[in-house]
This record gives structure tokens, C-alpha cells and sequence, in this order.
């Protein structure tokens, strides 16, 4: 007979398997369960920060990117912007104002009235002491989806002590016209070149190239007038930019200068333009290539024509080829460090004296400039300017026209992107002053406050 409490002792000893095995597969499947969870959690989690870095990387390289725009120095060889686009912005109106002071110290070998042929920038040191170079008001915005305006007042005071104020620019661009075209017109800075459209306060030196003073006059070369440009559809970037603009007053040396001005012993007249023959005419061709990952490089080519107040019929031509090149390390600190060589060569064919005029003669002056800048840490770039002019006969006696060598060494301090501090020596070489060589010290200082309009460089 069996015994009941054997039966009873294996039927618990199987329940009790039965619960340990039971409690073990739940727990073995809440284990799983949990391992998964956690498991999710953390794929997530490193999905998580994955994008948590891409966005910072992507603020980071922004970041640099705009650092790299408001330090002057280290901007890459920006090229002018593609086909504007009235999606773009779709704000009425986008105004700004800022106010740029440029002041210098200094002195020279020789006296302020030999200083002042040397000097002949509208807005270069040119006397021994102080000088305010330039105080420049800008003011801009957008004007609805289709324009942009600008226009900068410029305050100076000249080697006499006197205040001159100066409509230095004041025109509007287009922003959506089609197949890559856009129209400006108004009082501006003509395309010629790489340099002649720059303000003062974005030079790489304390003073105007010679040639640029002898070609285009102290001020640069700018009047009123209308220009189109087309971005040409190639696989580099290329603009073909055509203009016309009046060619008579001050800031057009070459062309319709003030009468009884000077200019190869032939003193102007007074001509008026009569139809569009006798207005200025410019082209520029203007190319951008990326040469590797760290070096770009523009080359341009631009042309000038119009008349000259030598005669009645008399007409100037001015060509000139300009380079850019740039390097600029891969990895860098708002935009340091860089190396960048600019070149530029301008020749000009004046007509001097109408036809039959016993004094009729073509005057042929050529001059060029390169300087190179080396940032070597941020905010500190090293430069070196060399200048060379020259024109036919016998030249001489003539400041504008005589034979002239330059060079020019410089340091300059970007403390951040409001101010800069630079240090600039000259040495002179010239026909025109008796020891024919001067030697001059300068130290600008410049500050900026509010927004300022964007400058192409």
C-alpha cells in the first residue's frame, strides 16, 4: 500500500520545480526584456549625441565661417554672388548705419609740399604729424525683394586743415533678375581691377597704389553711371560686368578731369559730353578657380574708354590685368593662418591735343604693384608692397608722370573685428625731388562701430 505522505512529498517537490522553473523563465525573459530596453536606450542615446555633435560641428564651422568674414584679413578670395533670387528675402526693408574712423600718424625725410606729390592719394598721410584719413558713414539695407541700396558719406580733413565732405557712393543693386544678369547703377566705384571699387578702411596698406593715384585720381575711379553684369553659365565661376558712366570731374582723372588741371604739360579745357560717344565706358572679365582644397585664385582683365579734356576730340584708353591667389591652411582659426599675393598692371594711351594742334602728341604711361600678406597667427599679418610707374619723354619734373619705385613693408594688429592697428614704412625712389629718395613712417588706427555695409574684397 502506497504511503500518501510520499505522494504528497513528490508532488510538492515537482510543484516547487515547477514554480522555480517558471519563475526562472520569467525572469529570464524580463532579463532579455530588459537587456533590450537597455539596449535601445543606449543605440538611442548615441543617436542622440551623434546628432548632438553633428549640430555643434555644423555651429562650430558656421561659426568660423563668420569669424573667418569679419576678419578682414583672413577672407578668403571671396568671389561676388551667384544669381540673386527674390525668394531670397521677402522683408520690405532691412536698414543698417556704422561709421568707420581711419587716423595716422607719422612723418617723413622730406618736407609736407615734397610729401604731398609723394602722397597722392586722396586719403593717404601726407604731412609730417597727424591725419585723419577717413571717417566713412555707411548706410544700407534691402529694399523690398528686388533691390538692395547703399551709399557712403565720407568726412576727411585735408593738408590745409579743411573738412571735406564727399558723396563717396550712393546706388542700388538688383537682386532677382534672371539667367545669372544684374543691373546697378547710381554713384559708385568703378570695376576696374581688383583695388579701385575697395574703401580705404579695407586696404592691405596704409596708402593708394602710385598708379592707381596717377590713373584714377586721389579719390579712385567712380561716377555716375549704370552697369550690368552676367554671371556666364560655365563650371567656374566667371563674370563678364559692362558699364557707363559720366567721365567728367575729379574722381575721372584720365577722362573729363576739372579744367586747367594738368596733365603731360597739356592744361584741360572745359568739354561737355555732346551724345554717348563721349561718355566712359568699362568692361571687366572677372574668374575664379579653386587651384586645390586650400588655394583659390581670381584673375581678372578690365578696359576703359572714353574722352580726355585735352582737346575736343581727344579719347583715353586704359587696360589693365589683375591676380589673386590664396592659400589658407585647412584647418584654421578664423580664417589663420594665410598666405595672399596680389598683383595688378595697368597701362594707359592718353590722346593729348586735337588733330592739327602743333603740341598733339599720345602719351603712353604703364605702372604696376604686387603685395604679398602673410597671416601667421590670428589677427597678425605681415605685408610687402612693391610699386613700379613710368611714362614716355621726359618726365622728370612731372610728380604724376615721372619715373617712381616703392617699397613697403607692414605689420598689422587685429585686436577683433572692430579695430586695427598697422605700422608702415616707405621707401621712395623718384625722379621729381632732388635727393630722389624720402623715407616715411606711418601708424594707423582704425575703428568701426554699428553695422557695416559687406564690402567684396
Amino acid at each position: 500500500m502506497s504511503n500518501p505522505y510520499l505522494y504528497a512529498k513528490q508532488a510538492a517537490g515537482v510543484l516547487v520545480m515547477l514554480l522555480l522553473s517558471t519563475s526562472a523563465a520569467i525572469a529570464s525573459k524580463e532579463t532579455d526584456s530588459l537587456r533590450k530596453q537597455l539596449q535601445e536606450m543606449k543605440l538611442q542615446m548615441q543617436r542622440i549625441q551623434n546628432t548632438y555633435e553633428q549640430q555643434i560641428k555644423a555651429l562650430e564651422k558656421r561659426l568660423d565661417g563668420l569669424e573667418s568674414e569679419q576678419s578682414r584679413p583672413a577672407t578668403v578670395a571671396r568671389l561676388p554672388a551667384a544669381p540673386r533670387s527674390a525668394q531670397q528675402t521677402n522683408r520690405s526693408s532691412d536698414f543698417q548705419i556704422g561709421l568707420t574712423g581711419l587716423l595716422s600718424a607719422g612723418g617723413s625725410s622730406v618736407d609736407n609740399a615734397s610729401l604731398e606729390g609723394l602722397q597722392s592719394g586722396g586719403h593717404d598721410p601726407n604731412k609730417n604729424g597727424f591725419t585723419l584719413q577717413n571717417l566713412e558713414l555707411s548706410m544700407g539695407g534691402t529694399v523690398g525683394p528686388y533691390f538692395d541700396a547703399q551709399a557712403n558719406l565720407i568726412f576727411l580733413i585735408d593738408a590745409e586743415g579743411e573738412t571735406v565732405v564727399e558723396l563717396e557712393e550712393a546706388f542700388f543693386t538688383t537682386r532677382s533678375l534672371p539667367h545669372g544678369l544684374q543691373l546697378k547703377g547710381g554713384q559708385y566705384f568703378t570695376e576696374f581691377g581688383r583695388q579701385n571699387k575697395q574703401h580705404p578702411h579695407t586696404w592691405s596698406f596704409v596708402d593708394q597704389p602710385v598708379i592707381l593715384s596717377r590713373f584714377f585720381g586721389g579719390d579712385g575711379l567712380r561716377s555716375q553711371g549704370v552697369r550690368a553684369s552676367w554671371l556666364l553659365p560655365t563650371e567656374w565661376y566667371s563674370e563678364l560686368y559692362l558699364g557707363m558712366q559720366n567721365p567728367k570731374g575729379e574722381t575721372v582723372t584720365s577722362f573729363l578731369n576739372a579744367p586747367g588741371e594738368d596733365i603731360g604739360g597739356h592744361t584741360l579745357i572745359d568739354r561737355s559730353v555732346r551724345n554717348f560717344d563721349d561718355l566712359l565706358y568699362s568692361v571687366r572679365w572677372l574668374n575664379g578657380i579653386d587651384v586645390s582644397d586650400t588655394v583659390s585664385m581670381n584673375l581678372g582683365f578690365s578696359g576703359l574708354y572714353g574722352p580726355n579734356a585735352s582737346g575736343t576730340t581727344t579719347d583715353t584708353r586704359i587696360i589693365g590685368a589683375d591676380l589673386y591667389l590664396k592659400w589658407q591652411a585647412a584647418q584654421s582659426q578664423r580664417g589663420f593662418p594665410f598666405v595672399s599675393w596680389h598683383t595688378e598692371i595697368l597701362d594707359r594711351r592718353y590722346e593729348a591735343g586735337d588733330p592739327g594742334d602743333s603740341s598733339r602728341e599720345t602719351l603712353n604711361d604703364w605702372g604696376m604693384f604686387t603685395q604679398a600678406l602673410w597671416g601667421f597667427k590670428p589677427g597678425w599679418v605681415a605685408g610687402l608692397r612693391a610699386e613700379y610707374a613710368k611714362a614716355d619723354g621726359n618726365t622728370s619734373s612731372d610728380p604724376l608722370r615721372d619715373t617712381r619705385k616703392r617699397l613697403s613693408p607692414n605689420l598689422t594688429w587685429y585686436p577683433n573685428e572692430y579695430s586695427k592697428v598697422r605700422l608702415q614704412y616707405n621707401r621712395d625712389w623718384t625722379e621729381h625731388l632732388a635727393d630722389e629718395t624720402a623715407d616715411s613712417v606711418w601708424l594707423q588706427f582704425e575703428y568701426n562701430l554699428g553695422s557695416h555695409a559687406a564690402h567684396v574684397f
